[in-house]
């Protein structure tokens, strides 16, 4: 599928654990990067997980929009940054996961990217 047909569509994330994401901008130079709008209605979650790249450092910084009512909770082995709201973490070395959402929905905004090793250039970002 084209980057410009998956441009502001809804589609399932990659766990297939209920959660929607809609690709807002991304890039190929001269960063690599990807920008989701992340949905999450009653009853998804995301299972504990790490998101593996080839090669590189994959860099993931998620901004809640909006938390669930009750559960969607974030967790993460070994954030960089994290508050109530905002998230830095490195999915392809640190297990993460989102709890079963119990009551209400959660939004966030999602930036992924990859950094190559020993080089300026950042690769292609696995979607979240």
């Amino acid at each position: 599928m084209s980057f410009l047909s998956k441009l502001f569509r809804w589609e399932r994330g990659r766990q297939k654990s209920g959660y929607d994401k809609m690709l807002l901008c991304g890039a190929t130079w001269p960063i690599t990067f990807d920008l989701y709008l992340l949905k999450f209605p009653l009853g998804s979650e995301i299972a504990p997980h790490t998101d593996k790249v080839d090669s590189g450092q994959h860099y993931r910084l998620n901004i809640v929009l909006k938390n669930a009512d009750e559960g969607g909770v974030f967790s993460c082995e070994n954030a960089i940054f994290q508050t109530r709201r905002i998230k830095l973490f490195r999915p392809d070395n640190s297990e993460h996961q989102v709890s079963k959402i119990k009551k209400g929905s959660r939004y966030l905004l999602s930036i992924g990217w990859v950094r190559k090793p020993n080089t300026d250039q950042p690769s292609p970002v696995k979607k979240p």
